[in-house]
């Protein structure tokens, strides 16, 4: 491995001492952020030994998720492909990066605009409505953050650094992505192996490349020219994107006075004294005391009217706080797959309640976890001191990236539960509840995941005066 290394970067010290010698005395410096402004900075720069790096990083990674996608087809190929484009998109902002000073934050944004607009592209095929294959393209879609390291600026730009962005931004991909893995794993094994080629396009390799080259972010050139966003021909009209960054609801005529306008057309017309011209009259046989159907029984045309009329939600508006400074409060989220908490201690509780289809991700240790009356709800986590409870929910999946003393399911049907190796001594405890699964990883890291279906009925046998009771064995258990 280590022959291999160096044999790259001596290959690539020749082919820039080839470039320096035939450039006119060309300034070429091959330290780290060296001057590739300068003669051939172009070429220079692309082979720069962090560029070859990601080239082959590109090549061995990327390929083999585009070939397991080549084997699948349709949506789940298309996104493969918007994939590899975001990578080849940031291997030309590292490769300008080393020609560019450093711009302010207003034009960090434009020059990282084409990576921004290829990651919009995979989030568009999110939208709108579910297919059979939304888990890939939720998993490929939200990966696409961890290649934001690059906007790393310094410790005061609001992120984490590269290497701990990289492995933060996969965590909430994985989530889907171990749907997959479940799903296929005894179905179809190339969907299996584009769901490992995923996971290792970044763990371990984004966040290896970026631990050897650019730990501390990217290196910007002092002398080089002024940062600014790509030129190439008249540009393409963006796509729309799926939610506005910015709100524009003051150019936008509010509802409030759409209501005004019409109820003023209303009372224009009622003042005009001709509201009653257009209605029937009604004859003697169309009035209740003359008709002969007045059982009171209700018409199936009737019944079928009624039944089609939407039903009215009683649930409250969303809400996602703290409260008191001690307990978040996330209710009646509905279709919200974004949900983060990002900033909470070990002194604060969570209690989630009323959701339905939506995912919450808790970044942090908080003391305890409450998932009540939620349907189809997904939770990942990182550490909890105290338990995490599932209390009368049906269809929900949770995800532990930590430690868990306790988990406690209540009253729920379908849960499926995701320990990783630190959690496996994890206490479970179940009551009045049913389709109760837990995933733990494999034996080796490239192992699948590993299923095990927890009881849910028991035998009780009296003996030598007491019940002793046994879940009863299930086939293949």
């Amino acid at each position: 491995m280590e022959e291999d290394l160096i044999k790259r970067l001596e290959a690539a010290v020749t082919r820039l001492e080839g470039i320096s010698s035939t450039n006119n005395g060309g300034r070429v410096t091959l330290s780290r952020g060296g001057d590739f402004s300068s003669g051939a900075g172009a070429d220079a720069a692309a082979s720069d030994p962090s560029i070859l790096a990601y080239d082959d990083l590109i090549t061995q990674c990327v390929g083999r998720i585009l070939a397991a996608a080549e084997k699948i087809g349709g949506p789940v190929l298309d996104v493969t492909k918007i994939v590899a484009e975001a990578f080849a998109a940031q291997k030309e902002l590292l490769v300008r990066i080393k020609q560019t000073q450093k711009p302010d934050m207003a034009g960090l944004a434009g020059f990282l605009k084409p990576l921004n607009d290829v990651t919009m592209k995979a989030d568009a095929m999110t939208q709108g409505r579910r297919n059979d294959y939304f888990n890939h393209l939720k998993a490929a879609s939200d990966s696409l953050s961890a290649l934001a390291w690059i906007a790393f600026t310094g410790k005061d730009c609001g992120m984490s650094m590269p290497i701990a962005h990289v492995e933060e931004s996969w965590q909430m991909a994985e989530f889907y992505s171990n749907k997959v893995l479940v799903e296929y794993r005894n179905k179809d094994a190339n969907h299996v192996e584009w769901a490992k080629a995923l996971k290792e396009l970044y763990l371990p390799g984004l966040r290896d490349y970026v631990k050897s080259h650019y730990a501390l972010g990217p290196v910007w050139n002092a002398s080089g020219k002024p940062a600014s966003a790509p030129a190439k021909g008249p540009p393409d009209p963006p796509p729309a994107p799926s939610a506005p960054l910015f709100s524009a609801e003051s150019s936008k005529p509010s509802s409030s006075s759409n209501q005004k306008q019409g109820m003023s057309a209303v009372f224009q017309q009622l003042s005009s004294g001709s509201v009653t011209s257009g209605l029937k009259k009604v004859t003697d046989d169309m009035k209740t005391k003359n008709r002969a159907d007045r059982s009171g029984a209700v018409s199936a045309v009737e019944k079928e009217t009624r039944s089609t009329k939407p039903a009215v939600s009683k649930t409250g508006p969303p809400k996602m706080e703290l409260q008191m400074g001690r307990k978040w409060a996330v209710e009646n989220q509905i279709g919200n797959k974004d949900l983060v908490i990002s900033e909470c201690d070990s002194k604060q509780s969570v209690y989630v309640f009323g959701c339905k289809d939506s995912v919450l991700q808790i970044q942090g240790k908080v003391n305890n976890i409450t998932i009540d009356k939620c349907t189809k709800m997904g939770v990942v986590f990182t550490d909890v001191v105290a338990a995490f409870e599932i209390v009368n929910c049906t269809n929900v999946e949770v995800q532990c990236q930590g430690s868990a003393p306790t988990v406690s399911v209540d009253n729920t049907t379908g849960c499926q539960l995701y320990l990783n190796k630190d959690s496996l001594e994890t206490a479970i405890t179940t009551a009045k509840s049913s389709e109760i699964n837990v995933m733990v990883p494999g034996a080796t890291p490239d192992g699948d995941w590993v299923e095990h279906a927890l009881p849910q009925q028991y035998n009780h046998v009296f003996t030598e005066g007491k019940f002793e009771t046994t879940p009863v064995s299930h086939s293949g258990a």
